[in-house]
């Protein structure tokens, strides 16, 4: 579980690191999104950022290595409330009450899981189950495809449940690989599986920033990669709870999920315009 939250708190801090970053190089020049990246990546605070996200993603296998893959999920959803109190310092955004009582939520929702929950399942994931993994895949890089011509006001929503499930085809993925040999890698359709699942999740969730709503976007992210692959660890791999203690999964997992769903402005740093050299509010 310290995985898990070590990860959330990378993710999330990265956020915003390269939230400031960008805002910094679009600040300096004109060009387009690749000149922009260009000035981006000189910024020490942009490369801090993308360490801290190889830092994460290192946690993230680690735990789901190690704890079942709901509250990893759970936990990861929690980097929304990492990025709205962090942007609050280093950005000034304003958070309301409610978002302050949500960020609270978040914790007592992980905290709440991190009593209840076992040891990770002692399954192995059946072959029928790694292909199925390769199966979603591949359905959501096609469903990124249509979603694209969706009329403006349910895109988003697509674009960000189907990024949510491409990252949820990841963690039961990195469950799903026992063995990390060369050979044994090319030949597990869960490695292609976590390789495809990953890239397609990454295009869809930057497609859905940049064309809707943040807000909803994130939200959908948020619902696709937690109760997906929750289902999956404790119905498949045999995911449990300690003994008595279901309930407190449950309640924990629910709560945290809808805390960070009353985050999901944060899905990408939002700037108040005006603030620190202008920006607009991202959502």
């Amino acid at each position: 579980m310290v995985c898990a939250l070590g990860a959330a708190v990378c993710f999330g801090t990265a956020t915003v690191l390269q939230a400031v970053a960008a805002r910094a190089a679009a600040g300096s020049g004109s060009g387009g999104d690749a000149a922009l990246l260009l000035r981006a990546l000189r910024q020490w605070r942009y490369l801090a950022g993308l360490a801290l996200d190889g830092l994460g993603f290192l946690l993230q296998i680690a735990a789901l290595r190690s704890i079942p893959i709901y509250a990893v999920g759970a936990a990861l959803a929690a980097s929304l409330a990492v990025t709205a109190v962090v942007a609050a310092r280093l950005l000034q955004v304003r958070l309301s009450r409610v978002e302050w009582g949500a960020v609270g939520v978040v914790c007592a929702g992980l905290a709440m899981l991190g009593l209840a929950s076992g040891t990770e399942g002692e399954r192995a994931g059946s072959t029928e189950l790694k292909y199925a993994m390769l199966g979603v895949a591949v359905l959501v890089l096609l469903a990124g495809v249509v979603a694209g011509r969706l009329p403006e006001r349910g895109r988003a929503l697509v674009l960000g449940l189907g990024a949510g499930f491409g990252f949820g085809v990841v963690e039961v993925a990195v469950r799903l690989i026992d063995d990390l040999s060369v050979g044994a890698l090319l030949g597990n359709p869960a490695t292609y599986a976590l390789l495809l699942g990953g890239g397609a999740a990454f295009v869809l969730l930057t497609s859905a920033l940049q064309r809707g709503s943040v807000t909803t976007a994130t939200a959908g992210l948020v619902i696709g990669e937690t109760i997906g692959p929750a289902l999956v660890g404790v119905v498949w791999l045999g995911d449990r709870t300690r003994d008595g203690l279901e309930w407190l999964a449950v309640l924990g997992f629910a709560v945290a999920v809808v805390g960070a769903l009353a985050l999901a402005r944060f899905g990408e740093a939002p700037v108040e315009e005006g603030v620190a050299g202008g920006g607009a509010v991202a959502g």
